[in-house]
């Protein structure tokens, strides 16, 4: 077969049904599926997703003018062994630009075969009816072989999407007439969009005859179609998502069971039921299919519910939602009272969490870019993605639904709420997608975050606060739920964020409880709870393993602090064999001896009524661009000298780093405010214990600061 040695001179129709069985090298034709900002989902079959990354393009991302469901051609350039497919640019996007196109069906004898121009795509195929209420008789046929709709058609609005369709009896001969000259074949071609008038007729009779639907049918849920295949069924349901296809117009409908497909043809590429959208309520009846290997509904009739009937569904959807959303019960990693004093806490929060998988709503994890961040953060991930692999069959499903966008200032202030909140409503326009949950963990829980997290809710989207230190009392109003320990006035002392992340983590998904049980210890840099450190050991991760880890962690989450950094961090924390947690953990070791080894030679030790106080100049006697960080600089001097003094201030530009037991920022701000008042002094970052002042003030703020902290010691 010498047309292998030209794969790169046509492009390919793929009609597998695994990853493995493409050809790295080969360009296919495609279709998009969704934008993200690392890149474009394309569809190369149904179930069979890769990514195009923006590195691969020939332009910026945002300059394409591309849209959900444009067909496109890209080369598969690698099928890793998890079934990621990476892709590359094509110059060609169009059939002409080749010089021919194949058939890639693996399993088939077609395998190799020509495709002609007019051929079809068989990956997806018509309904057998038309549904009732669309109708075909006004669709003719002009000299050119294109589809001429009346003014009482349809509108075909809508996107188009990732599947082709088989034509129907009626495009066929509107195709066979576009293939004859005009000029030489026009009787015929009159004849053909007679004769197609006429089928479409002769459907629409039958259809009213053939497809009324039985106004007392027994409505059967989307979980009991795998025993009907082939029967003509009634679902009723909420539609959580739409898409036009090359063919018929698919509406994913979720009832109390699951969710499930469903076709509607009107010819090909016509948006079917223009009117019903994401989140309406319908009843539907139709035909039980099996779509390589996938369960789909050829519909036959479909009905927006309203009034008593959309009410009597809707509850039915929101009690079974709870139902099967709520963990059964919340077993903590291991006996510590601050945690075992949150269980109710913890379950409303994960069932927000598994609520929104369920949903097929996004989630959006916001952590601090600190080992301890990263620990919670990455627990819950660990907890999420399988849940979301469950629910979604498609491969790219775990990017499109949950994203995890560390913070460098541990604030959920304006700067990052309104980046969320632009990419969630470009989201929803341009993809139909739902608004995010958002699960701020560690970084919403004080006055800092009000503007942020109220931001939000202006627009409707869900918010869960998880955080191991004392959340403030506002923070109670502008929240869905809440998960910290002060909220039932226990002692939470010894409990990290990374800690409570992991136990949340194992609320949201028990089967992964054995992944997360070195976490807790993890997160700690100095004195994690016994309990915690026997859980990491009987794990297999004694304490000089959980440090080399902790240390690897803080040192990647320095670097790009904005990009999660997924791929690493899973390596790090769950699939590491020690190799790359001790090279990277050495490298950590060398960069903050070296800058603390600076630091310490030049601290000024000061004496302020008997309290001894540390203070760094770090714009003097650190690199403040490269690791550490001021405030890890910060954390790693007051660790090595807390025997000798009291408290440790380190200051740059135009902030301070407070580290001292027991001392309220807060307050040691007001009071340097009101001796310093030209300063322009202010708490922020509660978490990090940093103040921001005027540059100009520098020395008189710091001098305040230091005589407000050491008064409260």
């Amino acid at each position: 077969m010498d047309w292998i040695t030209h794969d790169e001179d046509v492009w390919f129709d793929f009609r597998g049904d695994s990853p493995k069985q493409l050809t790295p090298g080969r360009y296919y034709k495609g279709t998009v599926d969704g934008f993200a900002d690392f890149g474009v989902f394309v569809d190369l079959a149904p179930g069979i997703t890769g990514l195009l990354h923006r590195s691969e393009l020939d332009r910026r991302l945002e300059s394409l003018d591309w849209e959900s469901g444009d067909t496109v051609f890209v080369q598969v350039k690698n099928v890793r062994n998890n079934g990621n497919i990476d892709l590359g640019w094509s110059i060609r996007q169009s059939d002409a630009e080749f010089r021919g196109a194949r058939i890639h069906d693996p399993d088939g004898d077609q395998d190799g075969d020509p495709i002609d121009a007019a051929d079809d795509d068989p990956s997806s195929k018509p309904v057998k009816k038309t549904p009732k209420g669309v109708s075909t008789k006004s669709r003719a046929t002009n000299g050119a072989g294109a589809s001429e709709a009346t003014p009482d058609e349809p509108s075909a609005g809508g996107d188009t999407g990732a599947e082709a369709a088989d034509s129907t009896d009626a495009s066929e001969t509107e195709t066979d007439a576009a293939d004859e000259p005009a000029s030489d074949d026009a009787e015929e071609t009159d004849r053909a969009a007679d004769e197609t008038t006429s089928d479409a007729a002769t459907d629409d009779a039958a259809d009213e005859t053939d497809t009324e639907p039985d106004a007392d049918a027994e409505r059967v849920t989307v979980e009991s179609l795998d025993d009907r295949v082939g029967d003509e069924v009634r679902i009723e349901g909420e539609v959580v998502g739409a898409r036009q296809t090359g063919g018929p117009t698919i509406f994913e409908v979720r009832d109390e069971t699951a969710v499930v497909d469903c076709a509607a043809f009107v010819e090909a590429g016509v948006r079917a039921y223009p009117d019903v959208g994401e989140g309406d309520v319908i009843r539907l009846d139709g035909e039980v299919e099996l779509r390589r290997g996938e369960l789909q509904i050829e519909t036959e009739e479909l009905t927006a519910l309203s009034g008593a009937d959309a009410d009597a569904v809707e509850q039915r959807l929101v009690d079974a939602l709870s139902e099967k959303a709520r963990p059964e019960s919340v077993e903590p990693l291991a006996a510590h009272e601050a945690v075992e004093a949150v269980t109710e806490q913890l379950a409303d929060a994960a069932e927000a969490i598994r609520g929104a998988v369920l949903q097929s709503r996004p989630i959006v994890v916001r952590h601090a870019a600190t080992a301890d961040g990263y620990v919670a953060g990455a627990a819950i991930e660990r907890a999420v993605l399988p849940l979301i692999r469950e629910e979604h069959a498609r491969a790219d499903a775990e990017y499109h639904f949950f994203t995890r966008r560390p913070l460098d200032d541990p604030v959920y202030g304006m700067d990052a709420a309104t980046n969320d909140v632009t990419r969630m409503l470009q989201d929803n326009e341009r993809h139909d997608e739902k608004l995010p949950l958002v699960v701020l963990v560690g970084v919403g829980g004080t006055t800092d975050s009000l503007d942020g997290l109220g931001l939000l809710g202006v627009y409707g989207a869900s918010r869960v606060v998880v955080d191991a230190e004392p959340i403030d009392t506002e923070i109670a109003d502008e929240a869905s739920a809440l998960v910290s320990p002060s909220l039932v006035e226990t002692d939470a002392d010894g409990l990290s964020t990374g800690a409570l992340g992991a136990n949340l983590a194992a609320a949201v998904n028990a089967d992964v409880g054995d992944d997360l049980s070195h976490l807790p210890a993890v997160s700690y840099w100095e004195h994690a709870p016994s309990v915690y450190a026997d859980l990491a050991a009987d794990a297999g991760y004694d304490a000089d393993r959980t440090r080399k880890l902790r240390e690897a962690v803080a040192l990647e989450a320095y670097y790009q602090s904005y990009q999660d950094k997924r791929e690493l961090i899973t390596d790090l924390l769950f699939d590491d064999d020690g190799g790359l947690a001790d090279h990277v953990s050495e490298q950590f070791r060398i960069k903050l001896d070296d800058e603390v080894e600076t630091a310490e030679a030049n601290l000024d030790v000061r004496d302020v009524d008997g309290v001894s106080v540390a203070v760094l100049d770090a714009d003097s006697y650190s690199h403040r661009f490269d690791f550490p960080s001021t405030a890890l600089l910060a954390d790693a001097l007051h660790r090595r000298t807390t025997e000798d003094q009291s408290a440790t201030v380190v200051y740059a530009t135009d902030e301070l780093f407070v580290r001292a037991a027991d001392v309220d920022v807060r307050a040691a701000a007001e009071a340097a405010s009101e001796a310093v008042p030209e300063g322009g002094i202010t708490a922020v970052g509660i978490r990090q214990n940093r103040v921001e002042f005027l540059s100009g003030a520098r020395e008189d703020v710091v001098d305040a600061v230091v005589d407000a902290v050491a008064e409260q010691i």
